[in-house]
């Protein structure tokens, strides 16, 4: 009973520490790839890397080096070594490597702002040479800004910070490989400043892949469940969800339920929730009470980041944004795991009403090799925002 308890605290202590600067307990994972608050002392044999405009392979000793760029022109009295390669423009209908990196090592954080339509910007991340990306997603969705207007975010995993900076502190771990791409599917040429910094280092045998996928239905169908995750195959744990919801009704919208189908759960789930509002970790319609209104609010794990209220002019329906990152409670799986949730607003004589409702989402995830290819990414308009 003893020796149950201790390992269990120390997954437990791990994972905190992996997220929230606790200490880490197992000293025999220790690699230099998860730093903390907790263990910032301790030394590795970790090398730090970093990708940029400034150095596009990462390698040692060859960072500022540009003599052309985007901003050789205002480096013109200074020369080499003076911001001559701060950013890259994107062609419209074309696709930029942002980063190719021999492994093994792990990816710790991106930082990237943007210029034109987020989400005609695709972003893609494929590990150890797999031919199907292991994340495909439009830019803004995946930092939590889907609607393509600015939202602040601060949150443990991701951070959107003034005037349009996107941060992203999921851990990304490869062993052979890791490529990601930004792919421009407008009309017009893009502009991005981004930097990846990641590490080299051994990875642990227990470590999974970073997954995230984006889907999108636009107007929900009368009585049909909204999918987020499904077809996933392997093992491994479901770790967040961000979603855009376009509200099509007047009335609160968020009744609806999530589900978690774990493991040949068939008809029923094995986690089950009691409402939108709830597996935001909010309550009673995210309702300012003294004010009458939807109250926005950013935490570390959960948030309602986004509110964009009818302007009594072009802006007609409400819409929300919001997160829900499973750090400390992922919801783990051994063969697979399909994740779905209702849309649900009130009708008269007290009873539910199904909404057909606009909604995205972007699943996130860790899972052994391979993956279920995803569903086709839909179509530019299809994807558009009106």
């Amino acid at each position: 009973m003893v020796l149950s308890r201790k390992i269990s605290f120390i997954a437990v202590a791990s994972l905190l520490g992996m997220m929230a600067g606790i200490v880490q307990a197992d000293d025999s994972s220790f690699n230099g790839l998860n730093m903390n608050l907790g263990n910032l002392y301790r030394l590795s044999y970790a090398q730090s890397r970093s990708i940029s405009p400034e150095n596009f392979t990462g390698a040692k000793g060859q960072g500022g080096m540009a003599e052309e760029g985007t901003g050789a022109n205002a480096a013109r009295d200074l020369g080499q070594g003076w911001k001559v390669s701060p950013s890259v423009d994107v062609e419209a209908q074309s696709t930029l490597t942002l980063a190719e990196i021999d492994g093994p090592g792990a990816i710790q954080h991106i930082w990237l702002t943007p210029t034109g339509n987020w989400r005609f910007s695709i972003l893609r991340m494929y590990w150890d040479d797999e031919e199907t990306p292991s994340v495909e997603c439009p830019l803004g969705d995946f930092f939590a800004c889907g609607w393509g207007e600015y939202a602040q975010v601060n949150s443990l995993a991701v951070c959107v910070n003034p005037g349009s900076a996107f941060n992203c502190y999921w851990v990304m771990p490869f062993r052979k490989k890791c490529k990601i791409t930004l792919e421009n599917i407008d009309v017009n040429k893009m502009r991005v400043y981004y930097q990846i910094d990641y590490t080299l280092t051994e990875v642990p045998d227990d470590a999974a892949y970073f997954h995230a996928q984006f889907r999108r239905v636009n107007p929900l169908p009368y009585k049909e469940i909204y999918t987020i995750l499904e077809g996933v195959k392997g093992r491994g744990q479901y770790v967040g969800t961000y979603m855009c919801w376009g509200v099509n009704n007047n009335g609160w919208w968020g009744e609806g339920e999530i589900k978690f189908f774990l493991d040949g759960d068939q008809e029923f789930p094995t986690i089950c929730g009691t409402g939108t509002e709830d597996y935001f970790c909010g309550s009673y319609n995210f309702e300012n009470k003294a004010e009458g209104r939807y109250q926005e609010f950013s935490t570390p794990y959960t948030g309602l980041p986004q509110i964009i209220r009818p302007d009594g002019k072009y802006k007609s329906q409400m819409r929300f944004g919001l997160y829900r990152w499973h750090i400390v409670d992922p919801v783990r799986f051994q063969e697979d795991l399909k994740v779905t949730i209702q849309a649900l607003g009130w009708r008269s004589g007290g009873r539910y009403l199904p909404l057909q409702d606009d909604i995205s989402s972007v699943a996130y995830w860790y899972q052994t090799e391979p993956h279920a290819p995803f569903p086709l990414l839909p179509s530019k308009d299809y994807l558009e925002i009106q």
